[in-house]
């Protein structure tokens, strides 16, 4: 999960802001709660060694985001690792 301008596995976002080019949503239901979230492309600043994207929370703000430059089934791989996370994040969040 993205907090606070880093990913989870280390990739730095390249402004605190996070925008990006909309690619669509994702519907999460997690106890009841509908939350959908904007899947966004973005330029990511890595060192190659790790895979960028997935799911994000930046104040009130919750998300996927997926590398730009990736390939179609590397995106969709981010998209559902993203989609993972947000399901945990959410249980912790709406179950606790």
């Amino acid at each position: 999960m993205l907090s606070l301008g880093y990913m989870q596995d280390g990739a730095q976002l390249p402004v605190p802001t996070i925008s990006g080019r909309l690619l669509g949503f994702v519907r999460v239901v997690v106890g009841g709660h509908i939350c959908d979230l904007a899947v966004q492309a973005i330029a990511f600043d890595s060192d190659g060694e790790r895979t960028a994207g997935g799911f994000f929370s930046y104040k009130d703000q919750i998300g996927i985001l997926v590398d730009d430059a990736a390939p179609e089934d590397e995106v969709r791989a981010q998209i559902e690792k993203g989609t993972t996370e947000a399901v945990r994040h959410l249980s912790k969040k709406f179950l606790n």
